[in-house]
């Protein structure tokens, strides 16, 4: 590797801010990534849960798996499958009519194949950000951002208000560094004021975004009367889609473990009445069983299940992609880029490709130094 001529802020470590900051490390620029939750992921995350009596269960709780046609992304999955990190689920995926409580549209042999993280979704990102030239630290959110015209660099300050260091590049994966909902969920300023970069479209500072809730369930036997392992929910207000996730490769089989993600209408209609405040655990608990009860009318023979959890997805899911040709936002005088999938396309491969784009931006300018 080439000395280190730059060092570069990454906030968030969502797929797109690990893919961008492993690949600026690999460019031989030094990388300090920050995330604010307690590890790597974002929606790419694994949840661990403990039972009453002890037992682990494990629950990709965002995105259930990711398909890819990009070369730049089908490459990188390459390499991914070689590490053991990315398997192909071969499951079929369908969509089950709630009127007629049939599957209809079951997905053909040889279609898109999909893959998941092994053994959870969060693999990838975990080794990404473990890579030589990645600086990681979790759970520190990022409260203010400033550049600074005499320095010729950026400020970087803790939710706490103390200082994150000084760095000659910014990449942010992370919508609430730049958006109102920032405020509204902490009480405190945005973090950064897109006004004063008129290089980045004003257009992106408010993001609209699809809500969703998650209920993890798991059950002491397979369900047997369900023949598909990943569906989509026709003619119903409540689900939108489920999974098993003990289905997947690298899963345990212990038990019986599946995802159920609500439609965004139900989400949204939850949140107007509780606000984007933390929801409590009586929400939560209302929401699992509202989803839960939606989950049995479909007639597929559900038993109880001994584990039942809801999670909030406030922001997560993009309804709309703001960066065009370009992959992601880039200040090439402040040395600024904003990337995600909300950027190119709501989805894994949206957001891995923007992660390129921002790298590619970065590296660009920032190995002149």
């Amino acid at each position: 590797m080439t000395s280190v001529p730059a060092k570069v802020a990454v906030i968030g470590c969502g797929i797109s801010g690990a893919v961008c900051a492993s690949t600026l490390a690999k460019n031989g620029i030094s990388v300090t990534l920050f995330e604010s939750a307690r590890g790597p992921g974002g929606r790419m995350s694994q949840r661990r849960e403990t039972t009453e009596d002890g037992k682990e269960l494990h629950f990709d709780h965002g995105a259930p798996y990711f398909s890819a046609s990009n070369t730049d992304v089908l490459r990188l999955i390459s390499e991914w499958q070689s590490k053991g990190l990315v398997a192909e689920w071969k499951e079929k995926i369908a969509t089950f009519d709630c009127t007629s409580k049939q599957f209809l549209e079951i997905q053909e042999e040889g279609s898109d194949k999909k893959y998941v993280g092994v053994p959870g979704m969060n693999s990838i990102c975990k080794s990404l950000c473990q890579e030589p030239g990645v600086q990681s630290r979790f759970g520190v959110g990022v409260g203010k951002l400033e550049w600074l015209d005499n320095e010729d660099s950026w400020s970087l300050m803790g939710l706490n208000g103390k200082s994150l260091g000084y760095f000659k590049g910014v990449v942010t994966s992370d919508k609430s560094t730049f958006s109102q909902r920032f405020t509204n969920v902490t009480g405190k300023p945005v973090p950064i004021d897109m006004g004063k970069f008129p290089e980045i479209p004003l257009k992106m500072t408010e993001i609209p975004v699809n809500p969703c809730f998650a209920l993890m369930l798991a059950f002491e036997e397979p369900l047997t009367e369900i023949p598909i392992r990943g569906f989509s929910f026709k003619s119903s207000k409540v689900l939108h889609r489920a999974f098993c996730d003990s289905s997947k490769p690298g899963r345990s089989r212990n038990s019986e473990c599946w995802v159920l993600h609500s439609t965004p209408e139900y989400a949204q209609d939850v949140i107007s009445q509780t606000g984007l405040q933390k929801p409590s655990s009586a929400t939560l608990a209302k929401v699992a069983e509202e989803l839960f009860q939606e989950f049995q009318s479909t007639k597929l023979s559900i038993p109880q299940a001994f584990f039942k959890k809801a999670h909030r997805w406030g922001s997560a899911f993009p309804a709309t992609s703001v960066a065009g040709d370009e992959k992601c936002l880039w200040d090439a005088k402040k040395r600024l880029a904003v990337c995600g999938d909300f950027c190119v396309s709501p989805n894994v491969e949206g957001a891995i490709i923007s992660g390129l784009a921002a790298a590619a931006k970065c590296s660009e300018v920032l190995c002149r130094l």
